[in-house]
């Protein structure tokens, strides 16, 4: 496999249906939100749904969520002791952070995309390991076009979690959801970094695959299936390893605005790309 020797830029638009697509567990679970009302979703959820994806490609992923796991481990350092080299160095007083990084970037996809900080104390006096590997995959967070409406509605609870409560079973609570809102995320891809950790023009090739695909086996009753959508992804591949342009100059060729006050649907939007001279792009709708 070659490394990637080529910078790599992205765009993805994504639309959210009666659906909270990223809770604020800080603010009851709404939906998040800029102070200018604009919707928001993390990074770190965008980043979660691409490692699910590749997960489900049948790679092998180190950050797994515990509702996802395909293996035995309770915690990110058994799942490290399980690759018996990582495990001499874990427990070796004079191990090398270089060589720790290297194992574990050829391990698993997600260090090598993402990086990773790897932090665990050893048994004996000055063993265990402390390294941090950096990403060659940048991800923005995602940001919709206009501001959002949410939506709060009051549930109940129509049985009692346990027997011998006084408590009764129309105990409150709270859902809230987006009505319609168009989201945008952009992200990119470093060479100097992929060199490091290995992340390959196949590697490149999978996360280009888990974005046109990001929502499917993602469902949940905060979003139901079919309530979030992957319409476009925009693949711009550069010919050297700095890149012909910025990546703000490219994320910047791509406009997109809403041509009604109240957007309901996709329709309601203008989406706009200004191509860059000598750079191509590679426009994939979602499925």
């Amino acid at each position: 496999m070659t490394i990637l020797d080529h910078k790599i830029d992205f765009s993805v638009i994504l639309s959210v249906t009666k659906a909270n697509p990223n809770g604020d567990p800080l603010n009851g679970n709404r939906p998040r939100q800029n102070y200018d009302g604009h919707g928001e979703i993390s990074d770190v959820a965008l980043k979660r749904k691409i490692r699910n994806r590749l997960q489900d490609m049948g790679l092998p992923i180190f950050v797994q969520s515990n509702d996802r796991k395909v293996d035995q481990f309770k915690s990110l350092r058994e799942r490290a002791e399980a690759n018996q080299e990582l495990e001499k160095i874990l427990k070796s007083k004079d191990n090398s952070a270089d060589t720790f990084a290297t194992i574990a970037c050829q391990e698993w996809i997600d260090v090598r995309s993402f990086g990773q900080v790897f932090a665990f104390k050893g048994a004996g006096k000055g063993a265990g390991v402390s390294v941090g590997v950096r990403g060659p995959v940048s991800i923005h967070t995602a940001t919709s076009i206009a501001p959002i409406d949410i939506t709060s509605m009051q549930i109940t609870k129509s049985v009692n979690s346990e027997s011998g409560k006084d408590k009764g079973s129309d105990t409150m609570g709270m859902k809230h959801r987006v009505d319609y809102g168009v989201y945008v995320f952009y992200g990119s891809i470093n060479t100097q970094l992929a060199e490091k950790t290995g992340f390959t023009n196949e590697d490149a090739e999978k996360i280009k695959q888990a974005l046109v695909t990001l929502f499917e086996n993602d469902s949940s009753a905060a979003r139901p299936e079919g309530s979030m959508e992957v319409h476009k992804v925009y693949w711009w591949e550069h010919k050297s390893k700095l890149g012909q342009y910025s990546s703000a100059k490219v994320h910047r060729s791509l406009t997109i605005k809403n041509k009604v006050e109240e957007p309901k649907t996709i329709e309601d939007y203008t989406i706009t790309l200004n191509e860059l001279e000598g750079l191509s792009v590679e426009v994939i709708d979602g499925l």
